[in-house]
């Protein structure tokens, strides 16, 4: 008696892990496209720094636009523009500028109180130079990137009131 009622305890267990099993296969069967394809794109890159205080929008298009320029992906950086008027000659330009900086660590100082709009200062580590970007809010209330510079000097152009190193002008400190 004592060996039935141990059988069906285990049948009972294997039913349950079998059960949460299938439900977990079908949750991730269920997962987004998007979901998925961040995922990967986080896995295959290098990790982004960060300092200051991003937003979860404005955080996640930087470090999709980092990705990016890693890629030399410049449909994919344009497809992040808030305003379409320049971005893919802006695109390809800070893929020709930027691109294989990318590559290597890169840190990401945010700027601003990051509700509707932040500016970020890129610092490539390898090459020592530096992009600022406009992370925004768009007409569809999806955050993007401004892409506004389709002259190639203009796009390569490095901040001039940006600090040598992240977090050297205030971005550190919370907004008020």
């Amino acid at each position: 008696m004592a060996r039935r009622a141990r059988r069906r305890r285990r049948t009972r267990g294997t039913g349950w892990v079998t059960a949460t099993a299938l439900a977990g296969g079908l949750l991730t069967g269920c997962s987004s496209d998007d979901s998925l394809t961040y995922q990967t794109d986080y896995s295959a890159h290098r990790p982004l720094r960060v300092v200051g205080y991003p937003s979860t929008g404005s955080l996640e298009t930087v470090q999709k636009a980092v990705w990016r320029l890693a890629d030399g992906d410049a449909e994919g950086l344009a497809a992040l523009a808030v305003d379409s008027t320049h971005a893919e000659a802006t695109a390809r330009n800070w893929v020709t500028a930027f691109g294989a900086a990318a590559k290597g660590n890169v840190t990401a100082d945010f700027y601003d109180d990051g509700l509707v709009r932040q500016v970020v200062v890129l610092y490539f580590a390898e090459s020592g130079r530096t992009k600022e970007i406009e992370a925004r809010i768009g007409e569809d209330d999806r955050w993007g990137l401004t892409l506004a510079e389709p002259d190639p000097a203009e796009a390569s152009a490095e901040p001039a009131w940006a600090p040598d190193k992240p977090g050297g002008t205030g971005s550190r400190a919370r907004p008020s």
